[in-house]
């Protein structure tokens, strides 16, 4: 059994990858191509150490593969001690695969291309026609574009805001963000077919929201965490999550609670969040939901206008 193939069975295995297509996807797809190089935290020493496939010492190279097929996210550009670029986790990539729901002839638009493994999974399932991935650096859609020729893959690339979308290539039946949002951007919904679906990460969470028109999208966040690197130039994508000084220790160990302070992005007290928490039964992630209505957008608990409701802007 291949690298790659033995990689989907672990994730599989983890509960990921039920969807057969998505299976031989990962299967097939060698993401080897997408990361020959990254940076990896030394457990002893906290430095990052970069490991490239081409390193002249063999147990290099070997560090390098074994990192490459771990079900962790992959560091592949930092500049001025910032991330601005990654491969996400295999085993999140693969539930959000899964969740967006496609099928035979949809067209897809990827914000944040990253090193293009993601676009080459969807390349892999729905024909490289259909698929478009934006991103704002040149040198990442350069490399992208490069990685994904050599794994077999032709999908539009893109350079730009991803904010804005790509309505040259619109509409789209889906769109995927693998980048953290602090709202969501308006032109998508416009670049949407009815009916389609936007999946994207939002305070710590994943939501996906059902476009009805170019105005007007509603839905709820998904049970799975996730964590990425912000829309550049679309502001901070998370709120002030760690401020439960004074809170009982419970709200500190709650990645549930620190969700919500994530959502209402400091607009609630946390001693005020910390009672519609406790008092709402200390709800987890898919209770919350995100509604737009022209330019308003807000986040929800339970349902979009009875209950909590918290702006999120436009």
């Amino acid at each position: 059994m291949g690298a790659a193939a033995e990689f989907a069975r672990e994730i599989a295995a983890g509960g990921a990858l039920a969807d057969p297509a998505w299976r031989r996807a990962f299967e097939e797809v060698p993401r080897e191509l997408f990361v020959p190089y990254y940076y990896a935290v030394e457990p002893d020493s906290g430095a990052q150490e970069r490991r490239w496939r081409d390193d002249p010492d063999p147990e290099g190279r070997e560090r390098w593969l074994r990192g490459v097929y771990a079900d962790v996210p992959l560091a592949t550009r930092i500049r001025d001690g910032e991330l601005i670029s990654s491969s996400s986790q295999p085993s999140l990539m693969a539930r959000m695969l899964a969740a967006l729901e496609v099928r035979d002839g949809m067209r897809v638009l990827e914000i944040g291309t990253g090193p293009g493994f993601n676009a080459a999974l969807l390349c892999h399932r729905l024909g490289d026609r259909n698929v478009t991935t934006v991103d704002l650096d040149r040198g990442i859609t350069d490399a992208a574009r490069n990685h994904l020729a050599a794994a077999g893959y032709r999908p539009a690339v893109v350079t730009g805001d991803g904010a804005r979308g790509c309505p040259a290539h619109a509409p789209y039946d889906r769109i995927i963000a693998t980048c953290a949002l602090p709202a969501v951007p308006l032109p998508w919904l416009a670049q949407c077919a009815p009916g389609a679906l936007v999946l994207a990460p939002l305070a710590t969470g994943l939501i996906a929201l059902r476009v009805l028109d170019a105005e007007h999208a509603s839905g709820r966040f998904l049970d799975t965490p996730a964590y990425f690197v912000p829309l550049r130039g679309a502001g901070p994508a998370y709120g002030p999550a760690d401020c439960t000084a004074g809170l009982p220790a419970e709200a500190e160990r709650s990645d549930s609670f620190r969700f919500l302070l994530a959502l209402t992005r400091g607009r609630v007290p946390a001693r005020a969040a910390y009672e519609i928490w406790t008092g709402e039964g200390r709800p987890e992630r898919e209770r919350y939901g995100l509604t737009v209505r022209g330019g308003e957008q807000w986040a929800w608990l339970d349902t979009p206008y009875e209950s909590y409701a918290w702006p999120l802007g436009t």
